[in-house]
């Protein structure tokens, strides 16, 4: 119930490190759930999303230790192969569970996973791919309920990309008897950092061109010691903070490699970057020209970066246009933005084969929802009395009011979903030069 005073007027400057992925922190921690020897992560953010994942493998029998960012644990002692149904209403990753759990007891009962609902968020794509390595699956008074003596590996296509579908095939193929073959997989930059630890645990896993994943089952895996990578959806969030501002910030480990997507549109309206040593600089000046936006799977434009570009958009001279492909129903926040004074207006652009060109299920979608926003600019946003949406829409209406003129405040309201993925993200932005105020109740 707390929320934000947030006052604008204030140009963000200095030198920030962005925290570990939140998408690998979740992922690597139920790693643990594949070996009985001791588990070290280093470089993991204190998020609700990171604890309560944390939560779900002690539930499960693991003995945990999380701490000043470190997450330690070991699974020797896991003897239960439930999930409570009230961690499915707070985690999205409980049907990653299932592969681990059948590998050790045969068997798994997880609920209905949860985390933010951007869509429908189909888990069809993993129960599918699960029940072509042999899982028996049924899905029981809010559980998914699945069996296997021992996965067995197979070929498997993604009918459409998916990055926690990707990853729930992954630490299920593992253990699996046999090869394991994983087709139209996601690309993403954290896959790949999963990747790299299951493999330093002695996981046989290659990337193959084509978006192919080839997993050669082991009997087994060791403990390892593993440092996340730096969270690339944090080095966005500053990085429009500073270019919406009229600031200057030093992102001191941001890895130019994985938001390339990103510094091009940047190039394209013409904002100011620097590539430095250790990190990325960016550098506010206004003049920005508007231009075109249309997310995909990695290595296109994020997903997650589309509503802090909308943000940046309402800055840009003339007309933009953000075409969202990923999830069929991701610009609710929009009318946050509009009570600042935003000019946008949400449309549905004429697409040919909708089925294939979106990478949401083309039946989920609904005449109410929109897949467009057309973005005029520049307009000076004002004061308002805002709600957080999920956890990207919350950052951009905070970096919203954070460019509102001097003296102007706003109060933002459910900034639990902030929480869930970023660590005290309103400090990290303070220590900067913006002026919050938390209001505790």
């Amino acid at each position: 119930m707390d929320s934000l005073t947030v006052y604008g007027g204030n140009r963000l400057k200095g030198k920030v490190r962005v925290s570990g992925a939140k998408n690998v922190a979740m992922k690597v921690i139920l790693a643990s759930l594949l070996t009985d020897e001791k588990i070290v992560c280093r470089n993991v953010p204190h998020i609700s999303s990171v604890e309560n994942t944390a939560k779900a493998v002690e539930i499960l029998g693991a003995q945990v230790n999380f701490d000043n960012h470190c997450f330690e644990a070991e699974g020797k002692h896991i003897n239960n192969f439930q999930i409570p149904l009230e961690m499915g209403g707070v985690i999205r990753t409980s049907t990653m569970v299932i592969g681990p759990l059948l590998a050790r007891f045969g068997r798994a009962v997880v609920p209905n996973p949860g985390g933010c609902r951007l869509g429908a968020r189909p888990i069809d794509r993993h129960i599918e791919g699960l029940k072509k390595l042999g899982a028996k699956i049924e899905y029981k008074d809010g559980y998914f309920v699945a069996e296997a003596k021992k996965l067995k590996g197979a070929e498997y296509k993604f009918p459409k990309i998916t990055h926690t579908g990707t990853e729930s095939l992954i630490l299920a193929a593992v253990l699996a008897n046999g090869k394991t073959v994983l087709k139209n997989a996601a690309e993403e930059p954290e896959i790949d950092d999963l990747i790299k630890m299951l493999n330093l645990m002695g996981a046989k896993i290659t990337r193959q061109k084509n978006r192919i994943i080839e997993i050669q089952g082991v009997n087994g895996l060791k403990g390892v010691d593993y440092e996340v990578m730096p969270d690339r959806n944090e080095v966005i969030t500053f990085a429009v903070a500073a270019l919406i501002t009229g600031g200057d910030i030093v992102i001191e480990n941001a890895e130019e490699q994985n938001i390339s997507a990103f510094l091009k549109k940047l190039d394209d309206i013409g904002a100011k970057w620097e590539k430095l040593d250790r990190g990325i600089r960016f550098i506010g000046h206004g003049n920005y020209q508007a231009t075109d936006v249309a997310t995909s799977p990695h290595p296109g434009f994020m997903t997650d970066w589309q509503p802090l570009w909308t943000v940046l958009a309402t800055q840009m001279i003339g007309k933009s246009v953000i075409h969202e492909t990923v999830f069929e129903d991701k610009f609710r926040y929009v009318s946050e933005l509009i009570k600042m004074g935003a000019k946008i207006k949400l449309f549905n652009p004429k697409v040919d084969d909708p089925e294939t060109y979106y990478n949401f299920n083309w039946e989920d979608n609904q005449p109410e929802f929109w897949h467009a926003a057309l973005v005029s600019g520049p307009t000076k946003l004002h004061e308002a009395v805002l709600q957080m949406m999920n956890i990207r829409a919350g950052a951009a209406v905070l970096i919203a009011a954070l460019s509102v003129p001097e003296k102007k405040k706003s109060v933002i309201y459910n900034i639990g979903q902030l929480e869930r993925g970023y660590e005290k993200l309103e400090e990290r932005l303070s220590s900067l030069g913006a002026r919050i105020k938390r209001n505790i109740i």
